[in-house]
């Protein structure tokens, strides 16, 4: 199930909002490329602390 407008999975619930925002945007497009919903969440979060981290 895609996340949007401030729904997100409650494993994000305490991350910092800039970091979950993005774990969200990764998470959806796996969600669209047909990966199973944990695995999702899983490489969205690790994927968005790759990138922002790349940023700095």
């Amino acid at each position: 199930m895609p996340w949007y407008n401030g729904d997100f999975p409650p494993s994000y619930k305490n991350l910092p909002e800039e970091l979950r925002k993005k774990a969200v945007e990764i998470a959806n497009a796996l969600l669209k490329n047909g990966i199973e919903e944990g695995s999702a969440i899983a490489i969205g979060l690790k994927r968005a602390r790759d990138f922002l981290k790349s940023r700095k």
